[in-house]
């Protein structure tokens, strides 16, 4: 078997090899899309719905809102201030959501880089395909390369053999030419002037 069936067999074998491996990433794509949510336990989905109500822009500015008119509301009471100026009930309850929303939002963040974790190995699985596809390549126009150096050398080796040919014929007319004109001019017949 020839270095190119060699080198498209490889070829094949590693175009087979990325093609299933694109193939199982859409399908597992299409498939996370098609069930959603629904493979998620329910631990996970509270913590993704925790951390996405909390990281918006809305919750923060509602508990702005919240905390201000918390503050408004008790600087201002003349009459009933359920927590006086440092605000030890509202610290106390603002230290509460942050002990229960950390743990909600470090799950959300574990099981988003676990999705990382599987998508860069799927990512280096495919770059190390692509790497082997091009140092095919490489090898296949190296290939091509030297078979087009050697039928150039061969080609040269062949119009130098000609044009030694060529000469060696030129050469042999020319002495046959000069032979026939020295014959013809007298070069040694019997007839002298």
């Amino acid at each position: 078997m020839t270095t190119r069936h060699l080198l498209e067999a490889a070829e094949e074998t590693i175009l087979h090899e990325i093609r299933k491996t694109r193939r199982a990433d859409r399908m597992r794509k299409a498939r996370d899309a098609h069930e959603g949510t629904a493979h998620l336990t329910v631990g996970q989905k509270v913590a993704d719905t925790v951390a996405a109500a909390m990281g918006s822009w809305k919750f923060i500015i509602i508990q702005s809102g919240l905390l201000f008119l918390w503050i408004v509301l008790n600087v201002t009471a003349y009459v009933q201030k359920w927590d006086p100026y440092p605000f030890i009930l509202l610290n106390l309850a603002l230290s509460f959501q942050a002990a229960y929303a950390a743990p909600f939002i470090m799950m959300s963040q574990n099981r988003q880089q676990d999705i990382d974790r599987e998508a860069a190995a799927c990512d280096y699985q495919v770059n190390i395909k692509a790497e082997l596809e091009i140092e095919l390549l490489h090898q296949k126009l190296d290939q091509l390369r030297e078979s087009e150096v050697y039928a150039l050398t061969q080609a040269v080796a062949d119009l130098t053999h000609l044009l030694h040919e060529t000469r060696a014929e030129l050469r042999e007319s020319r002495a046959e030419r000069d032979e026939i004109a020295r014959d013809a001019s007298g070069g040694g017949g019997l007839f002298k002037p």
